[in-house]
């Protein structure tokens, strides 16, 4: 059966209907609201009553429609009036709404001042100038989800987990992740320097990283071989399924039969995106995943397509998989029965809507859980693959950094790192223990001579870089999970 990829997503039907219920952006009243706004500034700023118990003055009069906001608005009206020194309205307000947020205790709920509402909206449709990483609030710290394909974060080294300890020598300890990411993102061409604490290493990394335009470019293919294509996500943005669409296309009229379709690294992005994917692959009527509300009400989101493609796939995901991409994953595996490949995903099983006010700035926040077709809520826990196939152990080295000097008689993390990176490119550095000795010396020149570089046995600047470029050309001829999945489709077709 021919496959018409164009056809099935040019139903509007689907995105009016998700965009309607599950990624518009929630209206409330605004008298209301900003009552609210002011309530945290009592409890999280911890003002002295001093003033209030023994001055002579009295707290300014409270008029107000509602009761519980009568402490609110003395204690707006006190600050205002008896703090030692002039306040900001503005600032007492954007206080109280990220007192309100923090007290969620949820690291998906956010506050977003007018800049950094616009860094929000502009990330996710058209570029941006930064890093390339999607970043969390974890327990007081920012941590990485994925960098994204190609950005200089990739480049650099960066890797789901990274807990991002400092930004050019300013702590990120305590901070929202949109405060981090004001701090991370900057011009094209400017360079920021983040202090890393990487599981299964002792010692902290400090990786330079030149900012750059980041495109919004999240579908990239092509043929593995004359019938199987491989397609990878890298994010859901607004323009993904389309970009999907057009590639799905072209690998057709290459002579595509079978199709790996690669979700690995990809942080998620918007819910209405990933619905429209998932369509593509989940037959009509069938469950593309369900909505939980604080009541304990269900919604169930059916896929309405009913020219479903017919080309197997396989997907591969990997712990940088996360939300949208979980939701398309677990969508095709449930109702589907599409296999998965890979590693455990991320596990973040809640959905976000954003508020916009009128000044530019914003919050975003979680307003339900999803599940899974079967009922699964995968949060914190994540989606197992069918096929559980690891990277070869040489794609989780450290990097190096090349400012530093790795030389004969050196001892580090970073040495041993290098001589684990000769030994998988086919070099002798006689140990992998960190320790630069003679051999591993020798070892250094060879590759230098080899990459026509200078032979100095020193590994720093341009030698570094080259053997992490060509490590990475191995770790892409060698990926044992991408062979899998192809595997997998040779016994479809």
């Amino acid at each position: 059966m021919e496959m018409k990829v164009v056809t099935i997503l040019e139903n509007e039907e689907l995105n009016k209907e998700s965009n309607e219920n599950h990624s518009g952006f929630i209206q409330m009243k605004k008298f209301h609201f900003v009552m609210l706004l002011f309530f945290v500034v009592f409890l999280s700023a911890g003002i002295t009553t001093f003033a209030l118990a023994f001055g002579d003055e009295k707290a300014v009069p409270v008029i107000s429609e509602r009761k519980e906001f009568e402490k609110l608005y003395t204690a707006f009206d006190t600050i205002k009036k008896s703090y030692y020194k002039e306040v900001d309205e503005n600032t007492l307000v954007n206080g109280a709404i990220n007192g309100m947020i923090e007290s969620l205790d949820d690291p998906y709920s956010d506050y977003m001042n007018e800049e950094e509402a616009a860094n929000f909206h502009q990330s996710i449709s058209s570029s941006f100038e930064g890093i390339g990483a999607e970043i969390q609030e974890r327990d007081g710290n920012i941590v990485i989800v994925s960098p994204l394909k190609g950005s200089p974060a990739e480049k650099a080294g960066i890797r789901p987990e990274d807990k991002v300890l400092s930004v050019d020598g300013e702590s990120l300890q305590g901070m929202s992740s949109t405060e981090a990411v004001m701090l991370i993102r900057g011009e094209k061409g400017s360079k920021v320097e983040l202090e890393i604490e990487r599981p299964g290493i002792e010692d902290h990394l400090m990786i330079t990283i030149v900012r750059d335009t980041i495109p919004i470019e999240t579908v990239y293919g092509e043929m593995i071989d004359d019938e199987i294509a491989k397609i990878q996500i890298t994010s859901f943005s607004e323009n993904t399924s389309k970009e999907l669409i057009e590639t799905l296309n072209e690998l057709q009229n290459q002579g595509m039969k079978g199709l790996v379709l690669d979700l690995r690294q990809n942080p998620g992005g918007l819910l209405d995106q990933a619905i429209a994917i998932s369509n593509l692959f989940v037959p009509e009527g069938d469950i593309l995943f369900q909505v939980e509300d604080r009541n304990g009400n269900i919604e169930q989101v059916k896929s309405n397509n009913k020219n479903n493609a017919s080309v197997p796939l396989v997907v591969v995901i990997d712990k940088g998989s996360a939300s949208a991409s979980e939701i398309l994953a677990a969508a095709v595996s449930e109702s589907a029965e599409v296999p998965l490949v890979g590693e455990k995903s991320f596990g973040k099983g809640t959905v976000q809507r954003a508020q916009d006010f009128a000044d530019g700035s914003n919050i975003k926040f979680t307003t339900e859980k999803w599940l899974t077709p079967k009922g699964n809520w995968i949060h914190e826990k994540g989606i197992s693959p069918d096929y559980e196939v690891a990277l070869p152990e040489y794609s989780t080295l450290t990097i190096l950094n090349p400012n530093d000097e790795l030389k004969l008689s050196s001892s580090s993390a970073q040495v041993k790192s290098a001589q684990s990176m000769l030994k998988a490119l086919g070099y002798d550095p006689g140990r992998e223990d960190g320790f630069f000795d003679d051999k591993t010396k020798d070892a250094v020149i060879e590759f230098q001579k080899e990459q026509q570089l200078e032979e100095t046995g020193v590994l720093t600047g341009e030698t570094s870089l080259r053997l992490m470029e060509k490590l990475r050309e191995l770790i892409n001829e060698n990926d044992t999970q991408i062979q899998k999945a192809v595997e997998l489709l040779k016994e479809q077709l």
